[in-house]
């Protein structure tokens, strides 16, 4: 517990420090949000609002949980193979933001080659589970357990691949993905530390102090975007921490959030195609609030506290049944 606390407040300081001279270069070499045209009207001010903040992020998670990982003696090479996967992944969404930021429009990467690169990438941590771990197949919660054989691989992929996207999806209001994402890791660390996974333990403390740091910069009215350099990341990290950590059944909790958003995207999509009508006025479901007259700060503050909810549940769900 320890040096959880240790990993945690290390990420919390160095993004604090690391965010003032990476904002001030952006805004010196102009880096900036390119705006949709769909996006509600009130977004349009934000154009120009410096991005891939999550480099920073990023940095300092990496920083915190490998200097604590030493310290505490746990640097493994699962630990390895959890960190190189988030680096990975920042540098796809790094791609994706550099497109943008050199065709000077919201275009980067098209769906198609987003999504084969976070296959691709998540390949890395479930094989690696695959070969190492004689109980890899299993899906567990609670008593119950179920041998998932072969397609197991095809499930820890989904999961991974869909947390980024979900993260992905939820990045579209100042504060939001940071402040939904600091409850969400640390339900995961308190999990993996339950578990018996320190390694895993560490390094959701470490990202879960550097999201609250990128708050203090990102929060209305945002200084910074972390863009899909920080959101790719960021929720595919998500991902890979339920996958190598045994928890896959509460990843769907903890990430209660990340998964409405995604199911309003699909709802909507499903609804539009079939009927014509749409269930909301836009998806993700945080804009329909928006465009029912909430401001940024009310949908934040109540999708905050929603994930907050949502990772007391999965951590008491664990540690009583699990």
């Amino acid at each position: 517990m320890i040096m959880m606390i240790i990993a945690f407040l290390l990420g919390l300081i160095l993004c604090l420090l690391f965010g003032i001279p990476y904002i001030d270069f952006l805004r010196k070499k102009t880096i900036g949000q390119y705006i949709r045209d769909l996006a509600p009207e009130n977004h349009k001010q934000k154009e120009g609002t410096p991005t891939t903040g999550g480099v920073f992020i990023i940095v300092s998670a990496l920083l915190g949980s490998v200097i604590t990982l030493f310290l505490a003696q746990r640097f493994s090479t699962l630990a390895g193979i959890v960190l190189i996967t988030f680096l990975f992944y920042a540098l796809a969404g790094f791609q994706d933001d550099f497109l943008k930021i050199k065709g000077h429009e919201n275009k980067g990467l098209s769906a198609r080659g987003k999504f084969l690169r976070q296959v691709l990438i998540a390949v890395l941590p479930v094989l690696y589970v695959m070969v190492t771990n004689d109980n890899a197949t299993y899906i567990t919660f609670g008593k119950y357990s179920i041998d998932c054989g072969w397609f197991y691989p095809l499930i820890a992929i989904f999961a991974i691949t869909g947390a980024s996207n979900a993260y992905n999806l939820t990045d579209g209001l100042d504060g939001l993905a940071a402040s939904t994402g600091v409850f969400a890791f640390l339900a995961s660390a308190i999990i993996a530390h339950f578990a018996g996974y320190d390694y895993l333990a560490i390094i959701s403390a470490s990202i879960t102090g550097a999201l609250l740091g990128f708050l203090r910069y990102n929060k209305p009215k945002a200084q910074v975007f972390m863009g899909d350099t920080g959101s790719l990341a960021i929720g595919g990290l998500l991902g890979v921490l339920a996958v190598m950590g045994k928890f896959e059944i509460y990843l769907i909790i903890l990430a209660g959030v990340f998964v409405i958003e995604t199911l309003s995207v699909i709802l909507q999509v499903i609804s539009f195609k079939t009927t014509g009508k749409r269930i909301f006025k836009m998806s993700p479901i945080h804009h329909h609030f928006e465009l029912c007259g909430y401001n940024e700060k009310q949908i934040v503050t109540g999708f905050a506290i929603f994930s907050m909810l949502c990772g007391i549940i999965a951590v008491c769900l664990f540690k009583f049944i699990g």
